[in-house]
């Protein structure tokens, strides 16, 4: 079954290694294969990638449009070695996207990777207003 993706005029998609911009008209694409797809909503590029999250996110990312994920995974890990010791709460997301990429299930592992982020900004949000702690609890979260 192929996979319909709808594109807004000027709008961006990553079919595997190929950048593709859409002209001037909507589009309506129907791809069928395994290569990866990013739709630009979901492209981090790394000059936004500014908070450990992001660079997790990131690096999960290019995981996923990478041929070989093992050059890339030694970044990720001690991306998330910095954010444990920054954040201790985080560990559930952490351990759900680890899974996903040991599971090679990487484009799960950039959805959970994106709950990172909501979660991240959720605890900036709470040191910033002077809260004292955030429930790392997910129940809510799905």
């Amino acid at each position: 079954m192929a996979l319909k993706v709808e594109l807004k005029p000027g709008e961006r998609i990553i079919i595997g290694e190929s950048l593709i911009t859409n002209d001037s008209q909507r589009t309506r694409l129907y791809i069928e294969g395994d290569a990866p797809i990013l739709r630009e909503k979901d492209i981090l590029t790394p000059a936004l990638a500014d908070t450990p999250a992001k660079r997790i996110y990131l690096a999960v990312q290019i995981m996923y449009l990478a041929k070989d994920v093992r050059e890339f995974q030694s970044n990720y890990f001690q991306l998330v070695t910095d954010i444990l010791e920054a954040a201790p709460s985080t560990l559930p997301y952490v351990t759900q996207i680890s899974n996903h990429i040991l599971n090679n299930a990487l484009y799960k592992a950039l959805k959970e990777a994106r709950s990172l982020i909501d979660y991240e900004k959720k605890l900036i949000g709470h040191v910033l207003s002077g809260s004292e702690s955030v429930s790392a609890d997910r129940s809510g979260d799905r």
